[in-house]
């Protein structure tokens, strides 16, 4: 069964408000419309991925402590470029987030949605520096067509151990206990029969507006990051 996290030990809430301390430093570095825009360096990358209105520039804010780092349009497909972010000390950062366009939004205009979806299918599939991703997939909905889509795309780089896998159950504030259970069941029965091995995808709820989960996130994201340097 795929674990919820923290799937061992309680994360201790010194330990997760300096995983978050760590993610507040996040500014904002570049925008891409194609691959080639991206910067060449080696710093480990971890992406944001989800379908239109899953929460996912709402997550970015909640646990960079910022109210418009990533840009929550009330339009779900506002957002078409990849947008990276540097997080760690501004002299040397060790890591960079990655907000990819939201997929699965049927008033985007059809010509641009193939264009942005092809740009993010490609930084999934040849990104070298892509050490995780982290999937936010609504409660209310669980695992839809599209996200089973996303999960098959990847699941060749997960599988190796080349890619990392978080999937965070957004909105969790709207369900009560009985629904968020039945949320998490049905999302691990989901994940299961994706191939991907269990082990490999870490699974928690979130709420970025009750703050719920994200030492949890915060914790395993900040794993994720580059080796302090001479380490």
């Amino acid at each position: 069964m795929t674990p919820a996290l923290p799937s061992t030990e309680p994360i201790d809430a010194d330990t997760g408000e300096r995983a978050l301390a760590w993610l507040h430093t996040a500014r904002f570095l570049t925008t891409a419309s194609k691959l080639s825009e991206l910067p060449v360096g080696e710093l480990p990358e971890i992406a944001f991925v989800g379908r239109s209105n899953a929460g996912k520039s709402s997550a970015i804010n909640a646990l960079t402590g910022q109210k418009r780092l990533a840009f929550a349009s009330k339009t779900p497909g506002r957002t078409q470029h990849i947008n990276l972010f540097e997080v760690g000390p501004k002299d040397a950062p060790n890591a960079l987030l990655a907000d990819l366009p939201g997929y699965g939004y049927a008033a985007v205009e059809r010509t641009a949605k193939v264009r942005w979806q092809e740009v993010m299918a490609s930084y999934l599939e040849v990104r070298r520096n892509l050490e995780a991703i982290v999937l936010l997939v609504d409660s209310r909905l669980g695992i839809t067509p599209n996200d089973a889509i996303l999960l098959d795309f990847v699941r060749p780089r997960v599988s190796s151990g080349s890619v990392k896998l978080l999937v965070l159950l957004t909105k969790v504030d709207k369900l009560n206990k009985s629904e968020l259970r039945s949320a998490l069941t049905s999302t691990r029965t989901s994940l299961s029969g994706m191939g991907t091995p269990e082990a490999e995808i870490l699974l928690a709820p979130f709420s970025a507006t009750q703050k719920v989960g994200l030492h949890d996130a915060a914790v395993a994201i900040e794993a994720w990051r580059a080796p302090p340097r001479g380490a």
